[in-house]
């Protein structure tokens, strides 16, 4: 597993051993990116379901200000650590060890706003239309922000979610990615 363009092009990354995370591969992270970017002009990220950290320093790698990298598991949470250490700009990293809905309620009370969300949940235990839905009724969505969801193929996704409107389907393998772009426009 590698950081696959940007800044940090090239560098490799770690990854938990087992089945704890199921790391993006370098093929769906690069078609992630080229779908949505493929580099940006700013803005803050947030990576809900961290495992290794891989999707959040692509983004910053490709011109992200600053991610928020939020995972539960104290053994991903040392191996992000060592990938964000990897990049050897960690104060464009902010490391939250907690489940995510305890981190979205924080954002919630910090009044934060995310460019870009990457929703990639363990997929026995994916919430991801709840998810969503408390994104937008949050207002933890810049206007324009895209959210991309790696999902189990056999997850079907609508193609409308509030504000969220799809504007990409694409399944690799046994992984599907959707991607919604936020059209709600905040006073």
């Amino acid at each position: 597993m590698r950081v696959v363009a940007g800044e940090y092009g090239g560098r490799k990354l770690k990854s938990l051993p087992g089945d704890n995370t199921r790391p993006t591969t370098d093929k769906v992270k690069g078609a992630i990116f080229n779908m949505i970017g493929p580099f940006f002009d700013g803005g803050d990220c947030l990576d809900l379901y961290s495992g290794s950290g891989g999707l959040a320093i692509e983004a910053i790698s490709r011109g992200m200000d600053h991610a928020y990298c939020v995972e539960r598991n104290f053994k991903a949470m040392q191996i992000i650590k060592e990938n964000v250490a990897i990049t050897k700009e960690p104060e464009k990293f902010t490391l939250l060890k907690k489940d995510a809905q305890r981190a979205l309620a924080d954002f919630i009370t910090d009044k934060k706003q995310f460019d870009l969300v990457l929703l990639d949940p363990p997929y026995a235990k994916q919430q991801l239309i709840t998810e969503l839905e408390e994104l937008v009724n949050q207002q933890l969505l810049a206007n324009q922000a895209i959210i991309v969801c790696e999902t189990a193929k056999e997850v079907v996704l609508p193609s409308v979610i509030a504000t969220l409107k799809q504007t990409r389907q694409q399944n690799y393998g046994i992984t599907s990615i959707t991607i919604y772009r936020n059209e709600a426009s905040h006073a």
